[in-house]
């Protein structure tokens, strides 16, 4: 196949070569935002009289016709051509001849594959938003159903405080609705149609870039011809929430391991979601939440692949530049496929609350309401804080724990002491009275899933 822009040359592309340069086998998934940003750019063409209405119409129609073929499997991609927009203007142009070539007027493929990139990422990360929308849901639900299943809270991995695993659903309800927030935000700014800056310097024809804009649903136009084209930073962005949504389905996965195993037992995992051993009959893994976990990584390499191919480009494009999309196209697939899986693994997931309140009896957990109902009584917290730390020091030797130390132990530490302690340190009340906004008291988890079911509308 003759290349569009072989006058210039006296000699073949090398095979080698040409298989190198060519980015048709990656960038043929953005076929339809292609033809759509074209069918706009002919319409602009007509109606400015930059070509005639009947020859616009008539690409217009084909474009169409091009793009049912590619949907219904009656047209494939040419492993010959050089990339997505060279295969349409070619199929274009064999369809219905010298009027196909009067499409590509007014416009380069430089502002044409910025113009496909910003189309496709629009339509993919509102996809994405949907999927953690649901996910959203299945939290909302679960925490509902456990806003009063006692836990042990967290910190360096050691038992530290009571917790409702309600409570516990909801932090990272809030984490995937900044993520929504973050890519919603990159999507407004990224909403801005470069198509019509030509290659770098604009063009002498009297083009309408603000009707093109309003017809594909961009908010306006880029305003720096130069910049137009070679502006990736809603890559970056959009990347960059993409990895950051991929570390909190992380860090989840994470948990759920720590909880699937026989050390914790706090949940279990369906068997649709779990896999087992080659060898151990025993074994029930959950390696779709250790994939997760692992292809996390791949989108921060791919973040940091991005940012560094483009750290040193002067203006305008660079052929560099078409490295930007199998690492964007691999960010979008790996956040689908993990949220596709990790959602339903969630809503499957079966728990054991008995483990859960069994596992915070023991650790001491309640210790700092032991403190706080000295400190109520008139001491000071630091003073309560030493004598709780020497009951769990006691504790510890005696092989007991803070509820079921007799009250005369308690009293020779502090006559402030009475019978009212024991209900003071139950778990129970010891969630309960965390009833500031935001804590773990079953009524303030109830009013963050209601605001959750508010964000969702």
């Amino acid at each position: 196949m003759e290349k569009m822009w072989a006058g210039r040359f006296s000699q073949a592309l090398d095979g080698t070569a040409d298989d190198f340069n060519a980015s048709l086998r990656f960038d043929s998934r953005m076929y339809e935002q292609d033809i759509r940003g074209s069918m706009a750019h002919a319409s602009m063409l007509g109606a400015q009289g930059i070509i005639s209405t009947e020859d616009a119409a008539l690409i217009i129609q084909t474009l169409g016709e091009i793009l049912q073929d590619l949907k219904d499997g009656n047209l494939t991609f040419d492993e010959g051509g050089e990339d997505i927009h060279m295969f349409v203007e070619a199929e274009l142009t064999h369809r219905i001849g010298e009027v196909g070539k009067r499409l590509h007027t007014a416009r380069s493929r430089n502002d044409q594959v910025a113009l496909d990139l910003r189309l496709y990422l629009r339509d993919e990360t509102m996809g994405i938003i949907e999927q953690l929308r649901g996910l959203l849901t299945v939290l909302a639900d679960s925490a509902e159903r456990y806003a009063d299943t006692i836990m042990p809270g967290y910190t360096h991995l050691q038992r530290a405080q009571p917790v409702t695993l309600g409570h516990h659903l909801m932090a990272y309800a809030m984490m995937f609705i900044r993520d929504i927030e973050r890519m919603t935000d990159a999507v407004c700014r990224m909403n801005y149609s470069p198509l019509g800056c030509c290659a770098l310097a604009g063009t002498t024809y009297p083009t309408d870039r603000r009707a093109v804009a309003q017809k594909l649903g961009f908010d306006g136009v880029t305003l720096n011809s130069l910049d137009g084209v070679s502006d990736r930073d809603f890559c970056l962005e959009l990347m960059n929430a993409y990895a950051t949504a991929m570390m909190h389905l992380s860090r989840f996965s994470e948990e759920i391991v720590l909880w699937c195993s026989w050390e914790f037992r706090f949940v279990e995992l369906s068997d649709a979601y779990s896999t087992g051993s080659s060898i151990m009959p025993q074994k029930k893994n959950p390696d779709m939440a250790e994939l997760i976990r692992g292809k996390t990584g791949r989108t921060y390499g791919n973040l940091m692949a991005l940012y560094t191919t483009l750290k040193g480009l002067p203006l305008a494009y660079n052929k560099d530049m078409q490295e930007d999309k199998e690492a964007v196209f691999d960010s979008v697939d790996t956040l689908k496929m993990c949220l596709s899986v990790f959602t339903p693994m969630l809503a499957t997931m079966k728990v054991h609350p008995e483990r859960m309140r069994q596992a915070a009896a023991g650790g001491f957990i309640n210790a700092t309401d032991c403190a706080d109902y000295l400190v109520k009584k008139g001491m000071a917290f630091r003073t309560a804080y030493k004598i709780t730390g020497e009951l769990v020091a006691l504790c510890i030797r005696e092989g007991t724990d803070l509820e079921h130390l007799p009250l005369e132990t308690y009293r020779e530490h502090s006559e402030l002491f009475d019978t009212d302690l024991y209900d003071a340190i139950r778990l129970e009340n010891c969630v309960a009275k965390r009833s500031s906004e935001g804590g773990t008291a079953p009524d303030s988890v109830r009013a963050q899933i209601a605001y959750v079911r508010q964000f969702l509308g």
